[in-house]
């Protein structure tokens, strides 16, 4: 997936990780939205049996969407680490609540169900691969 025109143009700053470096902590606090620019990253979520990969992202996919359109929580739902060299977009948080705040209810009732939808999605995923 190549990271297209209009994604890019929300990228404010970029930064480089190097291999295996963690990007997000599950659970800790953050609002910030990435794009993978070059390289890969994996999400790994916590089970009660340890940590396990439930995907590796590849150049142009987006992460960190979750804390953003929660903001009751607030809090990250993966561990993002690199896989391999990394170079991230960080998108411009401000200008995404901007625009954001300017469609309807329904459409932020119905992106805010989809986003809950997928958390739910994810954790049961992962259990189901532990085997519980």
């Amino acid at each position: 997936m190549a990271i297209n025109g209009l994604v890019y143009g929300y990228v404010a700053s970029e930064e480089e990780y190097p291999d295996k470096k963690k990007i997000i902590e599950e659970n800790s606090q953050g609002s910030w939205v990435y794009v993978v620019l070059e390289g890969r990253v994996k999400v790994k979520k916590k089970t009660p049996k340890g940590s396990i990969t439930i995907e590796t992202l590849k150049e142009g996919a987006i992460f960190g969407e979750m804390a953003l359109l929660d903001k009751t929580k607030g809090l990250r739902t993966a561990t993002i680490v690199a896989d391999g060299p990394v170079k991230i977009g960080v998108l411009d948080k401000d200008r995404l609540d901007n625009e954001f705040e300017l469609l309807s209810p329904q459409l932020k009732d119905l992106i805010k169900t989809l986003v809950s939808r997928l958390e739910d999605t994810t954790t049961k995923a992962s259990l189901v691969v532990i085997g519980q």
